[in-house]
């Protein structure tokens, strides 16, 4: 697929978050917010200090994105945003650092942080596809949960001294990590929605797995990489693969690949840009069992297609979890009254790494 020329791409009107989030993401995000006050209260004492020092210190020590500054860099900006059709531009800050990174940090004033590494990495349009997906957090608001992933690991430290203490902590954090890989997934196919430009987004996962040297890569080669992961023929090395996730919050280049690849290949992107999404003023309908029961049917489909020994001795078990687990979360929701904050696309920001 070629490039996408500016006056191609389609404005996505009234998006919500739920168009482009993983269905683990999305279950988990609609679930939390159903809470009444809980994003409020989060927001409000994770911003009390926190967000007011960070942008303080990037307006000190990097370059804020501006017509006069990076003036290239801020057109992608407001063009994604657009796009995307965001209240508000967030600011871009670029900092000087050679670490291949990208940042959306606060949660009430959202703002974007690009490392001079990635910047110089990245051709125009890998750039627009990443800034995409950092104003896909943005959108999604996964700071506040973020930020209660942070400190329920800096709690776990301080507690592992206390075994039985800190074994239930860590479940959580476990079942938090892996909703934080899933949300990644998620702004994969937002920064391509941003851009629309299906092997601008391709090329970026190769240059975080590769580096700069694009020419000496392959994207079927690249694929088939990502199957062999997958199909690791000794149970030893699907145990492997499970220990190496933990204390990681981004799935692997291979995999992020390959899962991009898998939901353009449905179909789910060229429904989007011909207008077929959910809007953000029916957010507040969406309901928490039937989101549990669409991320355990997810996860049933992504193990279906994996030939990874380990999954193929537990297949067929969501289908049953997600029966019972979303029909315990529409009773919990009946009872009472299902009221509570929105169920996506209007979120206030996050803390994430590209």
């Amino acid at each position: 697929m070629t490039s996408v020329p500016d006056r191609a791409r389609v404005r996505l009107t009234g998006i919500s978050s739920r168009a482009y989030e993983h269905p683990a993401d999305r279950s988990a995000l609609v679930a939390l917010r159903k809470l009444t006050g809980f994003d409020t209260l989060l927001k409000l004492l994770n911003g009390l200090f926190n967000e007011r020092a960070m942008r303080l210190n990037f307006l000190a020590s990097g370059v804020k994105v501006s017509e006069r500054q990076f003036p290239h860099i801020y057109e992608m900006l407001r063009d994604g945003a657009y796009v995307l059709d965001m209240e508000k531009v967030p600011e871009l800050f670029i900092t000087q650092t050679p670490l291949v990174n990208a940042m959306a940090l606060g949660t009430n004033t959202p703002f974007i942080v690009l490392n001079t590494g990635l910047v110089d990495l990245l051709d125009a349009e890998e750039l627009r596809a990443v800034i995409g997906h950092e104003l896909g957090h943005v959108l999604s608001g996964h700071a506040v949960y973020r930020t209660m992933l942070y400190n329920l690991i800096v709690l776990a430290t301080r507690i592992a001294w206390m075994p039985i203490g800190y074994i239930g902590l860590r479940a959580i954090i476990w079942g938090l990590e892996e909703w934080y890989r899933k949300s990644e997934l998620s702004c994969d196919r937002a920064g391509l929605l941003a851009g629309q430009d299906v092997e601008a987004s391709r090329r970026v996962l190769m240059k975080l797995a590769g580096g700069s040297r694009l020419a000496e890569m392959n994207a079927d080669a690249f694929h088939e990489q990502a199957r062999e992961y997958d199909a690791a023929p000794d149970v030893r090395d699907s145990i492997l693969k499970l220990l190496q996730l933990q204390g990681n919050l981004h799935p692997f280049a291979v995999v992020r690949f390959a899962e991009l690849d898998h939901w353009v290949a449905s179909g789910e992107y060229d429904r989007i840009l011909g207008g077929d999404y959910p809007r953000r003023d029916t957010d507040r309908n969406a309901s928490v069992g039937e989101e549990v029961r669409g991320a355990a049917k997810a996860y049933q489909e992504s193990w279906n297609r994996s030939e990874d020994p380990l999954i193929g001795m537990v297949r067929g078990a969501a289908g049953n979890m997600a029966t019972v687990a979303g029909g315990l979360f529409d009773r919990f929701s009946n009872r009472g009254g299902g009221s509570g904050g929105s169920g996506g696309g209007s979120g206030s920001g996050n803390s994430d790494d590209n």
